[in-house]
């Protein structure tokens, strides 16, 4: 059988799976300037642009028009695989596991849902969380996929293994989240202080803020206090650093900084560049951890 596994842009994922998924791009505008996010804007020309403009940028959600063509291409290769083997069973390739940012954090997994109403056999599924959060969700389906889990049966997986996974991010301001409509002036205002670095976390698609420390090095401590009290890590299950911004010196730093935490656990730390559409929300210097809480 054969289950395509379809994310957004949002998802974030370390390299070495990337070739295995099909994305379907959100949109980014820089004032009337228009690109789709890892297509005709990578994520590197992103944070140059975040910088270099006066304009906060603005995201806009992935249409279900952009779903249906990847869901066209996946029942054509069904289709084609079925008169291959010469059967009838719509099991038999064209099926699909879709999985989105959170639904509370933006319309892209309604337009999935409108897309896969028109065919058998594609299940879209809420991540409840975004970026990082939704990779280590993408990088468990790829493992479920290996071991011959068919697509209804990935997409109860998801939606059950997704109450485990736990995103904490440490931002260097909340501006950007509170220009862009993402958090309260209120919450924005508690974490404003002068040198102070909130930590954030996504629960059931809300960004909260569950801490704040004032630089860096407490900032970092925090971190790991914050993983500890999510119930620690379950090192069996897909792991994943990421960083905003263009250098990610400060994800080296927290790794430093934290090294107890991981040295123990395992033996390789996969980190990727976190991509525009989330960039624009956190802005520049964050790192972030995702990571199933162990049971």
């Amino acid at each position: 059988m054969n289950v395509e596994l379809i994310v957004d842009s949002t998802v974030d994922v370390p390299e070495h799976i990337r070739s295995r998924l099909t994305v379907v791009p959100l949109t980014i505008h820089f004032g009337q300037e228009e690109y789709l996010d890892g297509v005709t804007m990578d994520k590197h020309r992103f944070y140059e642009r975040l910088v270099e403009s006066d304009v906060l940028p603005t995201t806009s959600q992935a249409s279900p028009a952009a779903f249906d063509r990847e869901f066209r291409d996946a029942k054509a290769q069904g289709d084609a695989l079925r008169n291959k083997r010469k059967v009838v069973s719509k099991e038999i390739g064209g099926s699909a596991v879709v999985l989105t940012i959170a639904a509370q954090l933006s319309g892209t997994y309604q337009s999935a849902c409108i897309a896969a109403a028109e065919y058998d056999n594609i299940y879209v599924v809420d991540s409840g969380t975004a970026a990082i959060g939704a990779g280590i969700l993408a990088e468990y389906a790829l493992t479920c996929l290996d071991r011959g889990m068919d697509a209804a049966g990935l997409a109860r997986a998801l939606e059950q293994k997704r109450q485990d996974v736990c995103v904490l991010a440490l931002v260097d301001t909340l501006e950007y989240l509170k220009r862009g409509g993402r958090i309260s002036k209120t919450t924005a205002l508690a974490g404003g202080l002068l040198n102070i670095k909130p930590v954030l976390t996504i629960e059931n698609g809300e960004i909260l803020l569950v801490g704040k420390a004032r630089g860096s090095r407490q900032g970092n401590n925090l971190l790991v206090e914050k993983i500890h009290a999510c119930g620690g890590i379950d090192f069996s299950l897909p792991i994943l650093l990421g960083y905003t911004g263009l250098t990610d010196v400060f994800l080296k730093k927290y790794v430093e900084d934290s090294r107890a935490l991981w040295e123990n656990g395992t033996d390789r730390l996969d980190s990727t560049l976190i991509g525009g559409v989330i960039g624009t929300h956190a802005g520049p210097g964050a790192v972030a951890v995702a990571f199933f809480r162990k049971k």
